[in-house]
């Protein structure tokens, strides 16, 4: 299986930040509205970095939550650091998404609506394993070999990789 890692102490409690923690210590599994982050990233041969998810199996991009006092931009360098061992340079927004598409419900109840600002990732160096509990799998995909994605994200984004105008949905 080219450019595929996988875990094989699994773990079903996934990590949260501090901050979400102590937000959702006050309201429980209700809605929460949260700032997130995606990232593209693609090998030689143009193919994509999915993640198969612990939780819950989906496929996704490498992404997660933006904490307090973090920029976007750093949140997606922490993000892919975190769940992939890869060190990247965000290079262009490809796209920034939101509403009730990007709602979220994990296996635990919490549930989630997302403002996505996906970012397309150059790789500058690291080690692609997963590392942090959130990923069962990681893989790169041809772009139309790609398993479904949790998050509805236009299949344009991924078809042109020289866009420069972002998409908003």
């Amino acid at each position: 299986m080219r450019g595929s890692v996988g875990r094989e102490n699994r773990s079903k409690l996934m990590p949260i930040s501090p901050y979400v923690k102590s937000v959702r210590d006050a309201v429980g599994t209700r809605l929460l509205l949260m700032p997130g982050v995606s990232a593209v990233i693609r090998d030689e041969q143009g193919a994509i970095l999915v993640q198969r998810r612990e939780d819950d199996g989906g496929w996704s991009l490498p992404a997660g939550a933006v904490d307090p006092g973090e920029s976007p931009a750093e949140a997606i360098i922490r993000e892919v650091a975190e769940e992939t061992g890869l060190e990247v340079v965000p290079e262009r927004i490809l796209g920034v998404f939101g509403g009730s598409r990007f709602r979220h419900t994990y296996p635990n109840g919490d549930e989630t609506e997302y403002t996505v600002i996906v970012f397309a990732c150059r790789v500058l160096g690291g080690e692609l394993e997963a590392r942090d509990g959130e990923s069962l799998e990681l893989r790169y995909f041809p772009v139309e070999d790609m398993p479904r994605l949790e998050a509805p994200y236009p299949p344009e984004m991924f078809q042109d990789a020289g866009r420069s105008v972002p998409l908003f949905l």
